[in-house]
């Protein structure tokens, strides 16, 4: 049961690891990142890395691999907000 568990659990953290995507393609599309908070994501990126640190030290894939996926993500969105920030949404 608790197999299953860790794989759901691992599986729905992929895909919300994938939702920043949404605002990846809504900054391109504007050419803005006016409405995306910088702290925010700093914020979740920082606590990816001390998940994947955790899921390291009990050698927990589940907990690894979403957090990877989650801060990879992340930092493609962190860096995309970067570029287009002061820029104005048409």
């Amino acid at each position: 049961m608790s197999d299953t568990l860790a794989l759901s659990a691992a599986t729905w953290g992929i895909l919300m690891a994938l939702a920043p995507v949404l605002q990846i393609r809504r900054m391109l599309a504007t050419r803005s990142s006016a409405d995306f908070s910088l702290g925010y994501f700093g914020v979740l990126l920082i606590g990816f890395g001390l998940w994947i640190a955790y899921g390291v030290s009990l050698g927990n894939l589940a907990l690894i691999v979403p957090n990877s996926v989650a801060l990879t993500i992340g930092i493609a969105t962190f860096g995309i907000g970067l570029r287009f920030r002061g820029a104005r949404a048409d």
